[in-house]
């Protein structure tokens, strides 16, 4: 099975989860918004923007210095590890672009979500992420985000750790599961502390959206053109509520609504999964001998069965190295293609092997979604996730207070939603607090028409959060796109496509509440 099968899950919010410390549910792009649960009164404010003051001035001043890298450009972005402190060091942010293939009318640049996937392999695949018309008009330029890809990555764990806490029961059921868990959480932190220093103290998404600031005016524009996916969304509208004088024309794809505490992000994100599993087995069931079941509630019933199986005794597989597939890895392997309609007929492949007594094809699709290859991980998208979400809401519960939560997320989510509530523990243990990452209420007031856009289906990041982001702005437009998947740009909806184009190049803007 080839990887570029699934090549466009790569356009997608990465979503931790089990009880197996970091590697704990941590929703990509939760929100930071007031903490659930703690009962305590947030101050909300905005912080100043940085730039202003002769220490950033030289930071302001740079220009990037392009090299060729295949058929692409690369360079670097050098950026402060703090900028509340700038005297205290600096980092390189990773870049790369894909040259405008006619008349271009500027850069765009773009970030595939996560929090922790890396910008520029989206740039080194850009024919596949974005449509002709995009690429004709625009150098497109992806940044490896601070603390991801080649962007001084934060490291926790070595490899061998990594298997282990993601292979861990993610629904611990004894005493020694949870002892087990708790156990792989705080070496995920320690990890942290010991292997990245303080950088990890700083890669939160307002330090990012300050980097795409001087990333902004290092490629000479005064106004920043956007297009995020996922996480992304959350980026670029950090980034509206900081600099909206600096924003261009903005596209928020695949939106998540930045108001939601951890836990309502979290039963949003396991209702989503749960709608979209439930679509996929509709259209088994539309098919005609569907393999699960006469139903939905049937095919439910089997997965679920599945897991339940494989949660008591591991499957083998055909890895070179031995590995079994384990509940924690079936989840992965189960979830990743439904970000993708596509990719439907592999989890067909997957779970007809796995009823069968063969994970092998569910171990594939879960390491691909961890970035797994030939017995290595090609980038540190598993740790970044977590350290970014929980510098930006530190907010957990332990895991005595777990079972309470079951029944609300079981109400979400009856296939996954005790394994989501296990993820509240995952930011219990960390170490280090954000310096520069306030709780912003984000509405981008001063910016220019922003486009977000919403998948009715989408398990990522539901439907009913881009709704929310959309009226949070207060220039958002809201486009609609009826379907399956996660995000909905070049995804083969013409009419979404079409918004798109005549958006962002030719500053056509779009009707609010537009539906495709």
């Amino acid at each position: 099975m080839k990887k570029s099968v699934v090549a466009l899950v790569l356009i997608a919010a990465l979503v931790l989860a089990g009880a197996a410390g970091v590697v704990a549910l941590v929703i990509a792009g939760d929100g930071s918004g007031p903490s659930a649960g703690d009962g305590a009164t947030q101050q909300r404010h905005t912080p100043r923007p940085p730039g202003e003051g002769k220490s950033l001035q030289k930071i302001y001043d740079q220009k990037v210095g392009w090299r060729a890298c295949g058929k692409n450009q690369c360079g670097t972005l050098v950026v402060p590890i703090d900028y509340e402190a700038p005297e205290d060091g600096t980092i390189q942010i990773a870049l790369e672009r894909h040259r405008a293939t006619g008349k271009k009318i500027g850069s765009l640049v773009v970030n595939p979500g996560g929090p922790g996937a890396p910008g520029t392999e989206t740039v080194r695949d850009a024919e596949s992420y974005f449509a002709a018309e995009l690429l004709k008009s625009f150098d497109i330029v992806g940044f490896d985000p601070r603390g991801t890809g080649a962007s001084a990555p934060v490291d926790c764990l070595d490899d061998a750790d990594l298997d282990a806490q993601i292979a861990a029961d993610p629904d611990p059921d004894t005493p020694q599961e949870v002892a087990e868990g708790e156990r792989y959480s705080e070496e995920f932190w320690q990890g942290c502390q010991q292997r990245s220093g303080k950088v990890a103290a700083h890669v939160s998404t307002v330090e990012a959206a300050r980097d795409m600031d001087v990333l902004r005016q290092a490629l000479g524009e005064d106004k920043l053109d956007y297009l995020g996916f996922s996480y992304g969304t959350r980026l670029g509208a950090t980034y509206a509520e900081l600099y909206p004088e600096k924003v261009g024309r903005m596209v928020l794809d695949g939106a998540i609504d930045p108001s939601l505490s951890s836990r309502d992000g979290a039963l949003s994100q396991a209702a989503g999964f749960e709608t979209a599993l439930r679509s996929y087995l509709a259209a088994c069931v539309k098919a005609g001998d569907c393999f699960l079941g006469n139903n939905v509630e049937e095919g439910l019933a089997r997965i679920k069965g599945l897991l339940e199986d494989i949660d008591a005794k591991p499957l083998e597989t055909a890895d070179p190295e031995g590995r079994k597939l384990t509940s924690g890895l079936a989840f992965y392997g189960l979830i990743t293609p439904l970000y993708n309609e596509g990719n439907w007929p592999i989890l067909d492949e997957a779970l007809r092997k796995g009823l069968a007594g063969d994970g092998s094809v569910l171990l594939y699709l879960a390491d691909f979604y961890g970035s797994r290859e030939d017995g290595r991980y090609t980038d540190n998208s598993l740790e970044a996730i977590s350290v970014i979400n929980c510098l930006d809401d530190p907010w957990a519960v332990t895991a005595d207070e777990v079972p309470e939560n079951f029944a609300d997320f079981e109400k979400a989510s009856p296939t996954f939603g005790r394994l989501f509530a296990w993820g509240l523990t995952a930011c219990a243990d960390i170490p280090f607090t954000a310096t520069d990452s306030p709780d912003l209420e984000i509405d981008g007031s001063g910016a220019p028409p922003i486009l977000v856009i919403g998948t009715t289906r989408d398990p990522a990041t539901p439907y009913e959060e881009a709704v929310a982001l959309a009226n949070q702005l207060e220039t958002g437009l809201l486009l609609t796109r009826d379907g399956d998947g996660h995000t909905g740009y070049n995804k083969g909806n013409k009419c979404v496509d079409d918004v798109v184009h005549r958006y962002l190049v030719d500053g056509v803007v779009p009707q609010d509440g537009k539906r495709c």
